[in-house]
């Protein structure tokens, strides 16, 4: 194709050689759903013997502690799968970081557990797209780079989390070490179906926030009583009232209350915020400081808050647009129309540019409809992405710069 060199040519047809499918088709009916801890230590050793083929160091990371509220308002700490490094080259004079996820969001228990060929060639299966396909398309243009002329000249650094569905809790301080000092990062979460990518993504945080009231008889003596659930509530309104066009707020849950004669004394809020920019992640912090202080005051009641926002904004600065055009003009080499939008959702592409790395986190295979029983992958745009992906690192390395 014209632009492309010989030594790009080569690792292209390498990358567009290996059988991504028939690893998505092993891969696939391994449930891996962030709380099957056996599963996940299923995923981590097919894909440690997948990523063996690389030549580099490869090890099982312990996650960090993490902690959650229960209903019943206690704080538990979470365990988590372990988590996959592949470091290459640390040595190397470009370096680059590579994640995805083994996790998906289907339990162990959850009925779409099967994967199956849809009547337009589709594939329906859990973690299909999201993002197994994703990871085969990765280390399919990692093995092309090896087999290049260039590899010498680039390392890089592979992560592939167990807990990125939950927000990466246990692997966020792996991949922030991992992106340390490196030039650029590409993370495989799935395009869209017609391979568009995502730009900018706002941030996320999720709270949970435990109200300690009193109980009381609802019918002798109400008035001794402190409402946790009417508290909860007002909280969750006040929280809401502020939602702006650059930060969501959604009250999503509360648990807690008992039988309708007793005055309830505990409610646990669950609310995610979506803030735009980092500038919003301070207005909600301060919203969340102040609605909890005057609700505590007016209602008579105790308010712990548990959470943060534990992804920040991912904009579009002056690095990432280098290394979007790089992927655009890579794209265009190969035939392929690169285009990318917005969006509201958000991944550890948004804890990779917190470091100051510039990051394109749609790189995995093309498909749709992820977190549902219908999600797909596109068979077709494995080669397709395997090759985009080759050649993009080839470029860095030839480059040294994006």
């Amino acid at each position: 194709m014209a632009g492309l060199s010989t030594t790009e040519q080569a690792a292209i047809d390498v990358a567009r050689a290996e059988p991504m499918l028939d690893q998505v088709l092993r891969w696939v009916p391994v449930n891996s759903g962030t709380r099957n801890l056996a599963g996940l230590s299923t995923m981590a050793g097919l894909l440690a013997d997948s990523f063996a083929m690389l030549p580099g160091h490869i090890s099982l990371v312990d996650p960090s502690p993490v902690e959650s509220v229960t209903a019943e308002g206690t704080v538990i700490a979470i365990e988590h799968g372990k988590h996959l490094r592949v470091t290459v080259r640390p040595d190397a004079p470009v370096q680059l970081v590579l994640t995805g996820h083994m996790d998906t969001v289907f339990a162990v228990d959850h009925s779409f557990q099967t994967i199956s060929t849809l009547p337009d060639g589709s594939l329906n299966g859990p973690g299909a797209a999201d993002m197994k396909g994703g990871i085969a398309v990765m280390l399919a243009a990692l093995k092309a780079v090896e087999a290049s002329s260039v590899a010498s000249r680039i390392g890089y650094d592979v992560v592939l989390n167990s807990d990125e569905e939950t927000g990466s809790l246990s692997s966020a301080n792996l991949i922030a070490a991992a992106a340390h000092g490196k030039l650029a990062a590409l993370t495989y979460e799935p395009a869209l179906p017609d391979g568009t990518l995502a730009g900018a993504r706002g941030g996320t945080g999720n709270f949970s926030i435990t109200i300690h009231g009193r109980s009381a008889h609802a019918g002798r003596n109400p008035d001794e009583g402190r409402n946790a659930i009417v508290a909860a509530a007002d909280v969750a309104l006040r929280l809401a009232a502020a939602r702006s066009p650059g930060l969501s707020v959604n009250p999503a849950r509360i648990d807690g209350g008992g039988p309708n004669n007793v005055v309830p004394d505990l409610a646990v809020l669950r609310v995610n915020f979506r803030p735009r920019s980092h500038e919003e992640i301070h207005r909600a912090q301060a919203l969340i400081d102040r609605v909890v202080a005057q609700v505590a005051t007016d209602h008579d009641v105790r308010i712990a808050v548990h959470g943060s926002f534990n992804r920040p904004p991912k904009p579009i600065d002056a690095g990432a647009a280098r290394l979007f055009d790089l992927v655009k003009r890579a794209g265009a080499d190969l035939g392929l129309s690169i285009g990318w939008r917005d969006t509201g959702g958000v991944c550890d592409g948004n804890n990779i540019a917190a470091c100051g790395v510039p990051v394109v986190d749609t790189m995995g295979a093309r498909g749709g409809a992820i977190h549902s029983a219908d999600e797909f992958l596109i068979p077709d745009s494995l080669p397709e992405r395997a090759a985009l992906s080759a050649l993009t690192i080839l470029r860095i390395a030839e480059r040294g710069q994006l």
